[in-house]
C-alpha cells in the first residue's frame, strides 16, 4: 500500500494481500516476488500462503477518497501491485469480497485492476451478475508477447467495464502490427481504451528495442487509443520515466 507511488500511471497503490503464482513469460523476473523475498516473505507459489492485512491497512483508501472528494478531483488506485486480484484461490474470496465493498465505498477513486488471468474476471466481479459495470473500476490485462495479446485481449473485451486497458510491461518481443490490429479492431467486441508500455527493469532484465514500442504506439494511434510510455531501461540500467525517445511519447490518460 502506498500514499504516494513512483508508478507514473496511478496516484496510489493498494494491496488486498501479497502473493501470487507465476503463469506466463511476463512473470519470470517478477518484481513483486523479488521484493517479497527481500523483506522476508514466502508468499509466492501455488502452495504458499498469502499475506493478509488488518483494518488500519484497509482504511487508507477511505482517506484517499475523502481527500479526492474534498479537492473535487478523481484519483487512480492501482490494485494490486503485489498480487493478482483474480488469482483463482478459495482462500482469497473473503479478501476479494471485502475489496468490492471498499471500492463501492470510495466513489471518488478509480480502481485499476490489472490481471494476467482475465478469464477469471467474469466469475469474480460483482457486476458480472448485475450487468452494469461499476463507474469507478478500470479493468486491464498484461500482454508482453504476441501470444498473450492474442489470448487475453479478446477475453478482456468481453467483460463489462467503463475503461479497459492493456499493459505491455514488460514488453518482451516485437508484437507485429497485424497482431495489434486483430486484437483492437471492432469485430463486435467492446473497445480497449488505453495501452501502457515499458520494458523490463532489474538486473536480469530481458533486452528490448524501441522499435517495439513504436509499433505499439502506432497501433494505438490507428485505433484511437490513449498511449502511455511508462519507462525505458537502457542497457546501462538507467531508467527514464515518461520519456520522449526517437519520437515515442507518453500520452494523456483515457477519458471516462
Amino acid at each position: 500500500m502506498s500514499e504516494k507511488t513512483a508508478i507514473s500511471w496511478t496516484d496510489h497503490t493498494f494491496n488486498p494481500w501479497w502473493g501470487c503464482t507465476k503463469v506466463s513469460a511476463e512473470c519470470t523476473n517478477c518484481y513483486a516476488e523479488t521484493f517479497d523475498k527481500r523483506v522476508g516473505g514466502k508468499n509466492w507459489g501455488i502452495n504458499a500462503e498469502r499475506r493478509f492485512f488488518g483494518d488500519k491497512h484497509w482504511s487508507q483508501p477511505l482517506k484517499w477518497d475523502a481527500a479526492a472528494r474534498a479537492a473535487g478531483v478523481r484519483r487512480r488506485v492501482f490494485c494490486a501491485s503485489m498480487a493478482d486480484v483474480f488469482e483463482e484461490r478459495n482462500d482469497l474470496d473473503e479478501a476479494r469480497a471485502r475489496l468490492w465493498i471498499l471500492i463501492a465505498k470510495t466513489p471518488s477513486l478509480d480502481w485499476l485492476l490489472l490481471t494476467k488471468r482475465p478469464e477469471h474476471m467474469r466469475f469474480a466481479i460483482p457486476w458480472a451478475v448485475e450487468g452494469e459495470p461499476w463507474r469507478n473500476v478500470w479493468l486491464g490485462t498484461t500482454a508482453g508477447t504476441s501470444a498473450a495479446l492474442d489470448e487475453r485481449v479478446p477475453v478482456l473485451r468481453r467483460i463489462p467495464a467503463v475503461v479497459r486497458f492493456v499493459s505491455c510491461e514488460p514488453l518482451l518481443e516485437h508484437i507485429p502490427a497485424h497482431h495489434w490490429d486483430q486484437a483492437l479492431k471492432p469485430n463486435g467486441y467492446a473497445p480497449i481504451h488505453w495501452l501502457i508500455v515499458g520494458n523490463e527493469s532489474g538486473p536480469r532484465r530481458r533486452p528490448a528495442d524501441l522499435s517495439w514500442v513504436q509499433t505499439t504506439r502506432d497501433a494505438a494511434a490507428r485505433h484511437g487509443i490513449a498511449f502511455h510510455f511508462k519507462q525505458w531501461v537502457a542497457p546501462n540500467g538507467r531508467v527514464t520515466h515518461l520519456p520522449v525517445l526517437d519520437g515515442v511519447q507518453h500520452a494523456a490518460f483515457p477519458t471516462t
